[in-house]
C-alpha cells in the first residue's frame, strides 16, 4: 500500500514551507523514522523523516513552496 508524503505543519504558525532537498533520490529506498527531504519554513531549516520504509516517487520539486499538507511524494 502506498503512503502519501505530506508537508507537515511543523510551527504553531506554519502555512508553507519549501523543498530544500530531496535526501533520497526518486526510486530511492526510503526508511522509515530516517530523513527523507529537508524542508525550510520561515524560521528554520529542518530534516524531516520518512513516514514509511519503501521505494521513494517524488512529486515536488526542490525550490519550491508548498502548502502544509501538500502532497511531495508517494512511498511505495
Amino acid at each position: 500500500m502506498a503512503v502519501e508524503v505530506l508537508l507537515p505543519k511543523i510551527g504553531f504558525s506554519m502555512n508553507e514551507g519549501v523543498l530544500a532537498e530531496w535526501l533520497v533520490q526518486d526510486g530511492g529506498q526510503a526508511v522509515e523514522g530516517s530523513p527523507l527531504y529537508a524542508l525550510e519554513s520561515e524560521k528554520s531549516t529542518q530534516e524531516v523523516e520518512s513516514p514509511a520504509t519503501g521505494t521513494l516517487r517524488i512529486r515536488a520539486a526542490v525550490g519550491e513552496t508548498y502548502q502544509v499538507g501538500a502532497i511531495l511524494a508517494v512511498i511505495e
